[in-house]
């Protein structure tokens, strides 16, 4: 999520030279074209749905609404407290109720949630009382342990960690994060107190449907520091050093070295600036190895805004879900990406392929550091970005009465 320098585009190119990669703008190839039109959302044997948002961090001003608020002491240039996220906030949509219940910034997401047999979030904040900032970060992400009860009142199952933020707070300040998730029964991707624990999969076991494998990565030009890489006896990420045919290889041969019959495979990346509808040349060719390889869903994020969404080969590929909860709200700049409107991404599986049946969407806006349904205006917003982004790879979505969208061919 944020890099120093929030509200600017962040810097770093993406390595060049991928196999298989096409100019920006290309047009998807027919057979992506004819597997989109021909998955329908008819019946299959136990359809397995997964829920998938983009970033949800609940540190800082959110952590000062909670129950159980952590030192608000910040390092920031511009603002020395986190109670300041909260005032910013408050001047500009008006006053935030505090303390309040643990599943208050869930709101109207909250009733939605039910649908989905797992739930996957990007957790982009360290869960800890560490008072050891990382020296070279300006931005620190943290909330009090005492706090976790407001992930697990959404029955979160899986906290990807491969971000930029989980070691803001330092290694001990992540290995509390693990240890406090771990106590309270969710489970994590992409971090760990060392290399075999950062990158082995999360493992939600849904009754009578199966296993949904949860292998995650942070990459450098998402802000994820290469020092920052889990080793034998350090606590680290997952880092995915490039975006090559080599490495989407060899994340292809370990999540099937790991996969059952029936298991479903999510690969959970963070990625790419904060800003920019396109999708990198280099992502696509990646995502698309992956999906080839046997890979059944490709879960992006880093982006402030929702990106374009891709069916390959009859899988799903989401290459930016947007910010679904944070404390942003008060901070002014980047306006054109409204970057207050999320989605809630609920794909339905053939849990025997890992075919996308049928995705749905919710529209939602974050408001009082709060997830509430998105107005109609923001709605018809979002349908417009992806439809229009959705073109140059073969998708298009369909507002429904109920305002929320359906993914068509």
């Amino acid at each position: 999520m944020d890099r120093p320098g929030f509200l600017t585009p962040a810097g770093g190119a993406l390595l060049s030279g991928v196999a298989s990669a096409r100019p920006p703008g290309a047009r998807a190839p027919e057979e992506a074209r004819n597997a989109l039109r021909a998955w329908q959302p008819r019946g299959a044997p136990n359809p397995l749905t997964l829920f998938l948002c983009g970033d949800v961090m609940t540190g800082r001003g959110i952590d000062q609404i909670l129950p159980h608020p952590g030192a608000p002491e910040l390092f920031e240039p511009s603002i020395r407290s986190a109670l300041g996220y909260v005032q910013l906030a408050e001047r500009k949509t008006g006053p935030i109720p505090r303390p309040v219940e643990f599943a208050y910034v869930w709101g109207d997401a909250l009733a939605q949630l039910a649908r989905a047999d797992a739930r996957i979030v990007n957790l982009e904040t360290a869960v800890t009382r560490s008072d050891e900032p990382w020296p070279e970060r300006i931005i620190h992400y943290r909330m009090h342990p005492a706090n976790v009860p407001c992930l697990t009142a959404a029955r979160i199952d899986c906290c990807v960690l491969a971000n930029n933020h989980v070691l803001d707070w330092g290694r001990r300040g992540l290995s509390e994060t693990l240890d406090v998730l771990h106590d309270a029964g969710i489970r994590t991707a992409g971090a760990g107190h060392d290399d075999a624990e950062a990158t082995a999969p999360a493992v939600p076991h849904v009754p009578d449907k199966g296993r949904v494998l949860v292998f995650a990565f942070g990459t450098p030009s998402s802000g994820v520091p290469l020092d920052w890489t889990a080793g034998r006896d350090r606590p680290g990420v997952s880092v995915l050093a490039d975006l090559s045919a080599r490495s989407a290889d060899a994340i292809a041969r370990r999540a099937l070295a790991s996969k059952q019959p029936g298991d479903v495979v999510v690969v959970s990346i963070h990625w790419g600036p904060n800003w920019g509808f396109e999708v990198p040349v280099e992502q696509r060719a990646f995502a698309e190895r992956l999906v080839a390889a046997g890979v059944d869903v490709v879960h992006g994020h880093s982006s402030h805004h929702v990106k374009a969404i891709q069916v390959h080969l009859g899988k799903l590929i989401l290459y930016g879900c947007g910010d679904f909860l944070t404390d942003y709200e008060g901070i002014a700049g980047r306006e054109e990406f409204r970057s207050e409107l999320g989605l809630m991404y609920f794909p339905t599986l053939d849990v025997a392929t890992g075919r996308l049946l049928h995705l749905a969407m919710v529209p939602t806006r974050t408001r009082h550091f709060r997830v509430g349904r998105a107005p109609a205006e923001g709605v018809r917003w979002l349908v417009d970005v992806l439809n229009r982004e959705g073109a140059r790879l073969g998708s298009r979505v369909e507002r429904q009465p109920d305002d929320s969208l359906l993914l068509r061919g």
